[in-house]
Parts: structure tokens; C-alpha cells; sequence
């Protein structure tokens, strides 16, 4: 598997297709994009929690432009936003995948994209959905019920739409116990997006590495700071990388045996 060395994150250099087809074996799909890239830097937990994923794919025009600038392109931008709808259109007819959808800002939001995708794929292949309350990752209780939910629910995927880092470190936390998982998805806004509660940029926009612009039009509040100050950095990173005057850390520790598990069962 080639991988594409980006500021000490290593990132899988697949098309969609190809990863597609890898994902009927199970696993943990990670979707790195600016954003996390940076916050990588600094959250060291979020880090090693990152390097145990089976699978990190490019989710942002940005980064597969600065893997053409380092020398070593990536092939193809796979977000979570197209990966997750293009999974479920390829295995609409596997009746082994039953997906739990975990997140959306409201219980409505998470069963309304619930019902679309049932609605598009014509068949029940969303088996359950649940929006937890904010701060929920806090609460052990509640973590605990959302567990039971899950491994009741007779899901094979779970699809965790709660934004970066959160969602991937609940995944790593409570992978062990969900029993019946065997493909866990980080997804960000993928099921808004999929209830038609969030807008998503014009294709032109995503195309030439814009979607942050449209996203900030939208929410310039929320998202003023990470755009325009935290995010700036990931530039000047770049150009230390490609200069070789930032030394790079490699990942280590590639293949977990909780990942092993997965792929066996």
C-alpha cells in the first residue's frame, strides 16, 4: 500500500474505487483534511489514536494539491462526503451491511438522513440512528447506552458523524465493545449532509479547494478562526517540509491487532 507522507501524517494513495472494494474486509476509515492535519500537530493523543486507523484518505482538495507540490501526488480526493454515500450505493445489495448512523445535531436531523438513504438505496439498510446530547463523550452512562444501542441494533457499520477529534476518539475508545462493527466510518458533516440540513459547496468550489470558503460564507462565526488563523499554519508547514528544514515523524504501530480482528471476522 503506497502512502503519502504529509506533515508526519501518513495518507493512503487509493482511488475510490480501490478503497471501496478494500472496505468489504472492515476496518477504520480516518478522512484527514487541513483541518485535522493541524490539529494533529499539536493534540498528541489524537495523533496515536490517528496512526491505528486501517485506512486515512485524502478529504481535502488542499492536501492532494500540496502532495503534488512535495513531489508525491495523491490520486484522487475521497472525502467522507462522497466516500460515505458512494459505500453505500456500491453495497446496496450486501445484506451483511447494516449501518448505525451516531451523530447530527438533532435526533430529527440523524433520522431524516436515516430515511433518505433508505429511500435512495430501497431497502432498510440504515438499521438505526441516534443524535447524543452535547457533552456526551463526558458522560460514561450515556457513552455506555449508545453502546448497548449499537451492539442491539445487529449493525455491521457504524458511520460517527460528531466533527474532528471527537468522533475519532470515541471510535478508538469504544471500538472493543461494539461486537457486531466491523467498518467504522468517521464522517464529520456526512450525515447533515445527507438529511439536507447542511449545504454543501458547489462542485466548482470543492473542485478547486474552495469548500473551506463556501463552509465560512455559511458559518463565518463558528468557523472564522479555524479558517482564517488556526489553519493558516498548515502553508507554512508545507513549505518547511518541502525545504527538508522540519524534520518528519513516521508513523509507527501501522497495523493494530484490533484491526487485525476486523479484518478476520
Amino acid at each position: 500500500m503506497e502512502q503519502i507522507n504529509i506533515l508526519s501524517v501518513l495518507i493512503d494513495n487509493f482511488s475510490m474505487a480501490e478503497l471501496l472494494e478494500k472496505l468489504r474486509y472492515g476496518g477504520v476509515v480516518f478522512t484527514p483534511n487541513v483541518d485535522h492535519i493541524i490539529k494533529l500537530q499539536k493534540d498528541r493523543d489524537f495523533y496515536r489514536i490517528y496512526k491505528t486507523a486501517d485506512y486515512r484518505v485524502c478529504d481535502s482538495q488542499l492536501l492532494l494539491y500540496a502532495s503534488k507540490f512535495l513531489g508525491t501526488p495523491l490520486k484522487e480526493k475521497i472525502s467522507g462526503s462522497d466516500l460515505f454515500p458512494a459505500f453505500y450505493w456500491y453495497y446496496r445489495n450486501d445484506e451483511n451491511v447494516k449501518i448505525f448512523l451516531l451523530g447530527g445535531v438533532t435526533q430529527d436531523v440523524v433520522e431524516d438522513a436515516h430515511q433518505n438513504i433508505n429511500d435512495k438505496v430501497g431497502c432498510n439498510m440504515v438499521i438505526a440512528s441516534y443524535s447524543p446530547p452535547f457533552g456526551f463523550e463526558k458522560d460514561e452512562i450515556e457513552c455506555q447506552k449508545i453502546v448497548q444501542m449499537i451492539n442491539n441494533s445487529g449493525a455491521t457499520v457504524l458511520a460517527v458523524g460528531l466533527g474532528a477529534p471527537k468522533q475519532e476518539k470515541w471510535i478508538y475508545k469504544y471500538k472493543d465493545q461494539l461486537h457486531n462493527i466491523k467498518l467504522f466510518f468517521a464522517i464529520g458533516a456526512a450525515i447533515e449532509f445527507e438529511a439536507g440540513y447542511r449545504q454543501r459547496a458547489p462542485k466548482w468550489m470543492s473542485m478547486v479547494g474552495l469548500e473551506w470558503l463556501f463552509r465560512l460564507m455559511l458559518e463565518p462565526k463558528r468557523l472564522w478562526k479555524r479558517y482564517l488563523v488556526e489553519d493558516l499554519a498548515f502553508f507554512v508547514l508545507i513549505m518547511l517540509q518541502k525545504l527538508n528544514l522540519r524534520p518528519l515523524r513516521r508513523m509507527r504501530g501501522m497495523s493494530a491487532p484490533w484491526s487485525r480482528k476486523l479484518a478476520a471476522k
